[in-house]
């Protein structure tokens, strides 16, 4: 079993710091390959942190990865040595409950279930590790194959940002003669605004400042609202026919679905931190529609990059050393990233 060099974090209150992990021989059906880039995701702090309850420590973050396959089990047809891959949020599934066979692994309801690329259980027994490492052993039918057109530092993000706000902007028709709103730019909405231009929607980005509004117009938006701008609001309110909501905090349900048409959809991928609360009314009156949505398939996750590479889209990446991942999350929990870290892996 290789061992390899990565960076771990060993509680919630600690730094990361360089060590090495075992990484298994690749089964007959699995891929090993080595990582080239790994994305910071938000996801990746509040776990590292113990935010989102007990975690396995010592532990590797990132669910951003890409690389080249370098070795391949017996029985893999997939996949060859040289390949250019990433992975996601997932590594592996049952592959065979209603979930599985729709597409939608992140939502298995089989044994093992979902096995998250990092904390979770693998088949072998041991706790998984996430990116932040020099290789990693992955079943072939959990890898995405990244287009030609695509470097890898732009498909590292888009291995779990892309999917993030592809697939919601996806399932509830964005596209021509639609209005999209995207709320936030950072690391999620930055994509969320390429994507709904691309699918030919019209796309407002709904920032509590004008900061990013050059950034936002230059990704495809028509136009950038303030939300502290109590006004340009309410001239907003019934207009909507999709909005996705990227931001972790501070979203004001009631205000966001006044925005929406009759039978209108507001859409959150984001995770804030305290309870939600919102008038029914406000959501019944209109017939309108109170969604979530968690990452995507394999199959999914594979169209969103060969869209980006089709639209020549690309997420806004800073590229940094491993030895930087401390302060990294620093600048992503100060929301001062514009707007995706990405780690060379040959600095680890």
């Amino acid at each position: 079993m290789p061992e390899v060099a990565a960076y771990a974090i060993d509680s919630p209150t600690g730094a990361y710091h360089p060590t090495t992990i075992t990484r298994r021989e690749p089964g007959p059906t699995e891929v090993y390959f080595d990582i080239h880039y790994a994305g910071i995701c938000h996801s990746d702090i509040h776990t590292a942190r113990g935010e989102w309850g007990p975690i396995s420590y010592p532990f590797v973050g990132g669910h951003e990865i890409a690389g080249i396959v370098s070795a391949v089990g017996s029985d893999v047809t997939k996949f060859a040595i040289g390949d250019r891959v990433g992975v996601g949020c997932f590594v592996d599934s049952c592959g065979e409950c209603e979930m599985c066979k729709q597409g939608e692994e992140q939502f298995c309801t089989g044994r093992p279930g979902t096995v998250w690329t990092y904390n979770g259980v693998g088949r072998d027994g041991l706790p998984t590790q996430g990116g932040y490492s020099k290789g990693i052993t992955v079943e072939q039918d959990y890898l995405i194959r990244v287009p030609d057109s695509v470097s890898l530092e732009h498909a590292a993000p888009l291995m779990c940002a892309g999917i993030t706000t592809y697939n919601p902007l996806k399932r509830w028709g964005a596209g021509p003669g639609k209005r999209v709103g995207i709320v936030g730019m950072g690391g999620l909405g930055h994509m969320g605004v390429q994507f709904a231009a691309a699918l030919g929607a019209e796309t407002i980005v709904l920032g509590r400042s004008l900061s990013k509004r050059d950034d936002g117009l230059k990704l495809g938006a028509t136009d950038y609202v303030s939300t502290q701008d109590p006004s340009a609001m309410r001239a907003l309110r019934g207009s909507f026919d999709l909005i996705l909501s990227t931001i972790s905090d501070g979203i004001d349900l009631d205000e966001m679905l006044k925005l929406l048409k009759a039978h209108g959809v507001l859409v959150n991928v984001g995770l804030p931190e305290d309870s939600s609360t919102f008038d029914i009314g406000v959501l019944t009156g209109q017939a309108r529609v109170l969604a979530g949505s968690n990452i995507g398939g394999i199959a999914e996750t594979q169209a969103m990059l060969d869209f980006c590479a089709e639209h020549d889209l690309r997420p806004i990446v800073e590229i940094i050393s491993a030895d930087k991942i401390n302060e990294a999350y620093d600048n992503v929990v100060a929301s001062k990233v514009r707007y995706r870290y990405v780690i060379d892996a040959s600095t680890i």
